[in-house]
């Protein structure tokens, strides 16, 4: 299960080259049910995702390079880059702040991972975070990938 609330980042953080970091390249399969394929540096992942907003069922699957690249080219729309930002919180949580490349420069979205939905709905993000997408699908990657240009 796979719990997470989802904001919008008006600035980003002045630091942010302090904190570990990896590239992100994602491509969708399937957006309904959610099917996709990540790069993640080195390491490559087939992902299904269920419906939902703040909590879906989430699987995840190993992936060879070789494995990776082959689905990579049936994708269903546009691939996702970006660079993942792990910014510790005092209370044990991590921010992941996702800064988008092309084509969705400027789009800067900040994911918390909650244990439960009782502590993801009794989180008080931080003053640097903007309007809250949580409720949204329009902030979803999948949602994303379907954008046309």
């Amino acid at each position: 299960m796979e719990i997470e609330r989802k904001f919008l980042i008006p600035r980003l953080p002045e630091n942010l080259a302090s904190y570990p970091s990896r590239l992100l390249e994602q491509a969708y399969l399937c957006t309904d049910p959610v099917v996709r394929v990540r790069r993640s540096d080195d390491s490559y992942i087939l992902t299904y995702k269920s419906k939902g907003l703040m909590s879906r069922e989430e699987y995840n699957l190993p992936l060879t390079a070789e494995s990776y690249a082959h689905l990579k080219a049936k994708a269903d729309g546009n691939i996702i880059s970006k660079r993942r930002y792990l910014i510790p919180l005092s209370d044990g949580l991590t921010i992941e702040l996702d800064v988008f490349a092309t084509p969705f420069d400027g789009l800067w979205l900040a994911e918390v991972e909650f244990e439960s939905e009782e502590q993801a709905n009794t989180f008080t993000p931080p003053e640097w975070f903007g309007e809250e997408v949580t409720w949204s699908s329009e902030y979803h990657n999948s949602t994303l990938s379907q954008k046309k240009f």
